[in-house]
């Protein structure tokens, strides 16, 4: 895969250090929610929303925008993280996460959020959900793609399985499955609760076209995306391999912090680590 140019890469890789830090304020001021998750994904979030999607902040419900799910909805924070910074919602309402009245819930809702395509969080069902649309742009002779960021955890969920057998059949080659294989859930380790392993594989086993990358190497993020939409007749799946927590290192591949907001001392900590590594 051929690499991105170096100033691309450094623009998206700033942006993810941004968003990385409206998760942490965000979760600091909420006092709950589930950090891990959100900046594990923070720098395929960041490719999706500043490089490889065709979006109108000024216009969320356009036909031919492309498509984004959430199917680990409770990463939620990093999505809106990247939503109010691309101006669909204003950055104060940030700090309203799962406050009483919000429209930023702990897990996104279409019907509230401007931005969110589809209400997710209960697990396994994201990916369906994408297979509808891509399905539907087909149908409808559009050219929007359609991408949906699934949880290692969560293909635990069988049906993910009959949804990754559909999306063959059907040869949905405007669909793009993006794993966050950061090797933790709430219960572990991915590989030790039901011995989630060689997802590649299992991927191209269905009819997939399959690719791992580092899911924190933008270049690769970038290439990996670019190479998918030269992929017809299959859908394609990224196995990013990410690490829980990254960006802050006494979060960093530890499972407590799957679910469990930072307090106010620790969130101001996390804050300084980021921050220095700007410098």
């Amino acid at each position: 895969m051929a690499s991105a140019d170096e100033q691309v890469v450094k623009a998206l890789a700033k942006q993810a250090r941004v968003l990385r830090r409206r998760v942490i304020e965000m979760l600091g001021e909420a006092g709950s929610g589930h950090p891990g998750g959100s900046l594990s994904a923070a720098d395929i979030i960041t490719v999706l929303y500043w490089h490889e999607m065709k979006i109108d902040p000024k216009r969320p419900d356009w036909p031919e925008r492309d498509r984004f799910v959430l199917s680990k909805g409770h990463a939620a924070p990093i999505l809106y993280a990247a939503l109010a910074e691309k101006g669909y919602f204003p950055l104060e309402d940030l700090m309203t996460l799962r406050k009483l009245g919000s429209h930023l819930q702990g897990h996104p809702d279409s019907n509230k959020t401007p931005g969110v395509e589809v209400p997710t969080g209960s697990l396994g069902q994201g990916l369906s959900i994408a297979n509808g649309m891509a399905l539907a742009a087909k149908m409808d002779g559009r050219s929007y793609r359609v991408y949906a960021l699934l949880g290692d955890g969560e293909i635990e969920e069988g049906m993910i399985w009959e949804a990754a057998m559909t999306a063959a059949h059907y040869k949905l080659d405007n669909l793009v499955a993006i794993i966050d294989n950061n090797n933790l859930q709430i219960d572990g380790d991915v590989r030790e609760v039901i011995g989630v392993n060689h997802i590649a594989d299992r991927f191209r086993s269905f009819g997939w076209y399959a690719v791992e990358i580092d899911g924190h190497d933008i270049g690769q993020i970038i290439a990996a995306l670019r190479l998918a939409r030269g992929i017809k007749e299959k859908p394609t799946v990224i196995v990013a391999h990410t690490v829980k927590g990254k960006g802050v290192s006494f979060m960093e591949n530890q499972v407590g912090w799957h679910g469990t907001a930072p307090s106010k001392e620790q969130a101001e900590a996390a804050l300084l680590e980021l921050a220095a590594g700007e410098e």
